[in-house]
């Protein structure tokens, strides 16, 4: 259990690093946090982020650039939301990662992100 928590820090942290107007996908905060391949972690861990940390978990999106919560549900249209209050499109359920997927430079992630 003690391990699952500190996956669940890195990814909390990395996910925090994502600036506003900006998107990740699942797999890319994975290997951000030094956990490549587990991008479904990443899922789980957003789902038991403390509320009192203000994890953006909504900038976090599938490799497509959709979200993965369903069309029409309340987690899904609340995401959708948020991600349009910081002026990102979302059309169809889906957001171009081409326009608004964070490429962090090296040296913020040195910075940023602590491990």
């Amino acid at each position: 259990m003690a391990a699952s928590v500190s996956y669940y820090q890195k990814i909390w942290h990395t996910v925090q690093a994502i600036p506003a107007g900006k998107v990740a996908s699942y797999g890319q905060v994975a290997d951000l946090a030094g956990l490549p391949g587990r991008a479904r972690l990443v899922g789980k861990a957003l789902g038991y982020a403390p509320d009192d940390m203000q994890v953006p978990w909504y900038r976090v999106l599938r490799s497509t650039g959709q979200i993965a919560f369903p069309v029409g549900s309340e987690i899904g249209e609340q995401q959708k939301a948020l991600l349009q209050q910081e002026e990102v499109a979302v059309l169809n359920h889906r957001v171009k990662l081409a326009i608004f997927q964070w490429r962090p430079e090296l040296g913020d992630l040195l910075i940023k992100l602590k491990y």
